[in-house]
């Protein structure tokens, strides 16, 4: 008995671990769900657009802390090999040199710029500038894919509430043509209107094919924008939507671009490029001015033309005739002592050769071709032009949201008719249902009416997903986080 026990629990628990392992087998392949927040995510890790704005933002980061490092003094060391050949002066004994020489110099130079007329300041400031401003770039860019992708993800939503409808209608239709199947075999209805109601299935199951086809395209074309491999796997979440209120007051265009025009990232780039042109003109002015610096060097070398006595061989004496005596003529003999020479030390030619500089240089700018004042011009043009750019950007923004309002109100406008709608074909539906089935109507009117009902249906979905996404481009001028949710 207690064998028997045994076993059969042995074969619980292989049973039970079989079954788990399968369920986590399966929960593993199963197919992703997408939120819109994955999708977003994904969109904004992955588009090409986006990586290079960032990089444009790196850049300038590296730009503007080079342009901090100007500001210190700078330092150069130098050192030189020479071998000369034929005749020259050499540098270190200011004599002639007429055998091959070589040479070493060992050169050091530090400098700053005491003043130069601001450009390094103003030149950190615009940089500083620039940076900031392809920040608020790469949030516009975001912004505009986040946005992108919300309309998309709400294109799958209402596509596929459109296939649900479909089929939901050839199902009843389905229902029909079993009916009447049975009330023209039992005599009671005529042929022609079964021909009727299974064109209306044919025509029905036309719309299904349809309908499944859009659905598919809405999810190629979101996976294409977020730059997601495409897969026929790929399925999104159904959120609980936020609903909608038919009685809604929307903010007018007024309220949501006085808001808008402060905080939206395409107008704080364009008003910091207006003043990024401001710090252009300050340079090109900066240029016109007296520039002063401080330097300093050290150098030393070494030449092979640089000789001393050798003291390790002694002098030879060297015997010449200078002359005759003035009466017995006898030649007159002279004794030169001759050395022999070495190249001096580098030791000693190094610390011999020493020299040291300190300066302040001043450079006054007088003519250059007019090129200081051409500068200055463009930089005016340019700051006008950046001027402009701003001036568009907030034309282009209160248009947008005037656009958007007068979308989001005829969505409004259109959900509430299409409300009333699909009330009035339900119950003018259900009555037509009544009278069809105790055989009081055609089987063409009945088949019109449904046809009302369904495009009703598809009215008012079309209304509520549209008036979903024209309110959230609403909000998401207000500053408000994109969302659908509820």
């Amino acid at each position: 008995m207690n064998m028997t026990c045994r076993l059969f629990s042995n074969r619980l628990c292989f049973t039970f671990l079989f079954l788990a392992g399968f369920f986590i087998s399966s929960a593993q392949n199963a197919p992703k769900i997408w939120t819109l927040e994955d999708c977003v995510n994904y969109a904004l890790d992955h588009n090409l657009d986006i990586k290079k704005q960032i990089l444009t933002v790196e850049a300038n980061k590296k730009q503007l802390l080079q342009s901090r490092l100007t500001m210190l003094p700078t330092l150069n060391v130098n050192a030189t090999n020479v071998w000369n050949f034929g005749q020259t002066i050499d540098m270190f004994t200011n004599t002639f040199a007429t055998t091959t020489v070589r040479s070493n110099d060992f050169y050091a130079q530090s400098s700053a710029t005491l003043f130069s007329g601001l450009t390094k300041v103003n030149t950190i400031k615009q940089n500083s500038i620039n940076l900031l401003a392809s920040r608020y770039d790469l949030d516009v860019l975001k912004n505009s894919i986040s946005l992108s992708v919300a309309g998309y993800f709400l294109d799958i939503l209402l596509n596929q509430e459109l296939f649900d409808v479909a089929k939901n209608q050839i199902d009843i239709t389905k229902g029909q043509v079993s009916r009447m199947e049975k009330l023209v075999e039992a005599g009671s209805s005529a042929k022609g209107d079964l021909l009727n109601v299974q064109a209306q299935e044919a025509s029905e199951a036309l719309a299904v094919v349809q309908a499944e086809n859009q659905l598919i395209i809405s999810r190629l074309s979101l996976q294409q924008l977020i730059d997601l491999p495409v897969s026929g796997e790929f399925r999104i979440e159904k959120p609980l939507l936020k609903p909608v209120d038919g009685s809604k007051r929307l903010e007018t265009p007024d309220q949501i671009f006085n808001f808008a025009v402060e905080k939206r990232p395409e107008i704080q780039s364009a008003d910091l490029r207006v003043q990024s042109a401001e710090k252009s003109l300050a340079i090109a002015r900066g240029v016109l001015f007296p520039t002063l610096s401080f330097g300093g060097s050290w150098g030393t070398g070494f030449s092979g033309a640089d000789k001393e006595v050798d003291p390790t061989h002694p002098a030879d004496t060297l015997t010449f005739p200078i002359g005759y005596t003035q009466t017995s003529h006898e030649i007159v003999m002279a004794k030169e002592l001759q050395y022999q020479y070495r190249v001096k030390s580098i030791n000693s030619q190094l610390t011999n050769n020493n020299n040291q500089t300190l300066g302040f240089y001043l450079s006054i700018p007088i003519f250059n071709g007019w090129t200081g004042r051409t500068n200055i011009s463009i930089a005016k043009i340019n700051r006008e032009k950046a001027e402009l750019d701003l001036e568009m950007q907030k034309r282009d923004l209160r248009k947008n949201i005037e656009k958007a309002y007068t979308d989001a109100s005829s969505a409004l406008q259109q959900f509430n008719a299409s409300l009333q709608k699909v009330a009035a074909q339900e119950e003018s539906f259900k009555y037509t249902q009544q009278k069809f089935d105790v055989g009081m109507m055609t089987s063409f009117d009945y088949n019109n009416s449904k046809k009302d009902l369904t495009k009703a249906q598809s009215d008012l979905l079309q209304a509520k997903y549209d008036f979903i996404f024209k309110t959230t481009i609403l909000d998401f001028y207000m500053g408000k986080p994109i969302s659908i949710n509820k």
